[in-house]
């Protein structure tokens, strides 16, 4: 036996005396896990725990009980009920996990259950080293206006807090409204950092389904406030009345300005359809051009994140990196190799919607593919560039214009900096009928446009050749035009495409989100 192999042997013999069961791994690290803990519908708190014939009955007792690097393992059923968890797991002793056992479905339900000013089925303050996987969590209501029900919610300070693989539907606020429009919100997933200079960090937001949420103003999935270092990955997020994924920042979550952003984030792999607010009460008719107002994906006063290779499509708006607050920036944000089609009001769009909002500065719109959205004719075009833009970079994206024919809007002329060329349009007028404006000056035909706005000196207007873009499928064809036409620019570019390719087939790239290998 050589000497890795004893001290293996030594270790093992350790953990065993110590009660532990195995060896795992948290954010990777390696750790001893310990012991694994049951709750059924028809246990007891009083049961010892440690077995499915001798669970217990309620999640808080379990919560509440439950040391360092344990499991909680819930078994099928539905539990009328919620859990507030203040406990933490630990760097050396592991996480706290809480996860539905084996194949059954765990259904943590609010049916009848009261709703607080802001409160989760599944609550999360002030703890770090905490895992949520596998539940269904759904039916939160309520019809009280200033009640925030909340399917989870992270809120304090805390960190390496995974969300993984849960099904959360039907949290909804159906409060009535009259003038007053505020109040009338709900989340599926809420991320809210509200300590300061302790943040909430290094979380993970993973393979989860949202959708059925009634939100009034709110948001399907939010990090907000003094979160630092997050990742929301390959989730599905759809059918519900206002913003899917939201990063947020400048609305006070903090209790110091200095650190009331969310920030250093990757959203990733997700999938977010069937976004709108057009029958939502809480905006009434106040949006410009009616309600068509919901973004699949928002960065809201955010900054320093990256929103790559997902699908938003069927929303009002695609994606969007705006600020809301005068005076505000949201920067730092890079759009890349996403597929951006058949939305209500636009694509992507930037800058604050009117005069008395904030700016769009230092962000980059790299390697999209942006098919037909602007579907019910506001003018919203592929690319919407509104108030107070810039130092921003727009390169390497498709643009095919709907039947407006327009491809991207700029209606205000406080835009400085932003460089825009390396792009490929199309539209069904073609390039003499094609649509821009760009510092509120209106172009027609490309060759107008390039001339007038001295944008876009290498980009082409081509069909694009895409596989089935009627299908959705915008990936490029063999003989398509945008193959090796794009700015091989490493710094902004990614090191891969919509669908994990490298982004860099030789010595050159792709314009779009898809890398033709």
């Amino acid at each position: 036996m050589n000497d890795q192999m004893k001290k293996w042997m030594i270790s093992l013999a350790i953990l065993l005396v110590l009660g532990v069961s195995s060896i795992g791994e948290f954010d990777g690290r390696s750790y001893a896990t310990g012991t694994d803990y049951y709750v059924s519908t028809t246990g007891s708190d009083s049961n010892a725990g440690t077995s499915t014939t001798s669970a217990w009955k309620t999640l808080q007792y379990a919560a509440n009980t439950v040391p360092a690097g344990s499991t909680v393992n819930v078994l099928g059923g539905v539990y009328n009920q919620k859990v507030k968890i203040t406990q933490s797991g630990s760097a050396s002793a592991g996480p706290i996990t809480f996860q539905n056992y084996a194949s059954q479905t765990a259904v943590i339900d609010g049916t009848g259950l009261s709703v607080g000013v802001q409160e989760g089925l599944i609550d999360i303050e002030d703890a770090s080293y905490i895992v949520v996987k596998g539940f269904e969590i759904r039916n939160l209501q309520t019809s009280t206006k200033n009640k925030m029900p909340i399917g989870i919610f992270i809120h304090g300070a805390g960190s390496q807090i995974e969300v993984r693989n849960n099904k959360i539907h039907d949290i909804k606020n159906t409060a009535t409204l009259s003038s007053n429009l505020a109040g009338r919100d709900a989340h599926g997933i809420a991320v809210y950092g509200t300590k300061a200079p302790a943040s909430l960090s290094n979380l993970t937001i993973d393979g989860n389904e949202l959708y059925n949420l009634v939100l009034g103003s709110s948001e399907s999935l939010v990090v907000n406030g003094n979160v630092d270092t997050f990742f929301i990955t390959n989730n599905l997020v759809h059918d519900n009345d206002n913003i899917g994924i939201d990063l947020i920042g400048f609305e006070g979550k903090s209790p110091s300005t200095a650190y009331d952003q969310a920030r250093n984030g990757t959203v990733s792999g997700n999938t977010v359809y069937n976004i709108t607010s057009v029958n939502n009460p809480s905006y009434g008719r106040t949006l410009p051009n009616g309600s068509y107002g919901a973004d699949g994906i928002y960065v809201d006063g955010g900054k320093d994140s990256i929103i790559e290779r997902n699908y938003s499509y069927n929303n009002d708006i695609g994606i969007e990196i705006a600020s809301e607050h005068a005076g505000k920036s949201t920067s730092g944000i890079t759009i890349r190799n996403n597929f951006v089609y058949n939305n209500n009001y636009t694509g992507i769009a930037m800058g604050g919607y009117d005069t008395k909002r904030g700016s769009t500065a230092n962000c980059v719109i790299v390697g999209n593919t942006l098919y037909k959205n602007d579907t019910k004719g506001l003018n919203g075009g592929q690319l919407l560039i509104q108030y107070d833009t810039k130092n921003n970079i727009v390169k390497n994206n498709i643009m095919v214009a709907s039947s407006s024919n327009i491809l991207f809007y700029n209606g205000y002329t406080l835009n400085s900096g932003n460089v825009v060329d390396y792009n490929l349009y199309f539209a069904p007028g073609g390039s003499t009928g094609a649509q821009w404006r760009w510092k509120n000056v209106a172009y027609t035909g490309f060759a107008a446009y390039k001339t007038g706005s001295s944008n876009d000196a290498h980009s082409l207007f081509v069909d694009p050749a895409l596989v089935n873009a009627a299908a959705g499928d915008l990936h490029l064809t063999a003989s398509s035009p945008a193959i090796n036409a794009g700015d091989t620019d490493l710094s902004i570019i990614g090191a891969f495409d919509i669908d994990g390719n490298a982004r860099v087939q030789g010595t050159s790239v792709d314009i779009g989100a898809h890398e033709r290998s």
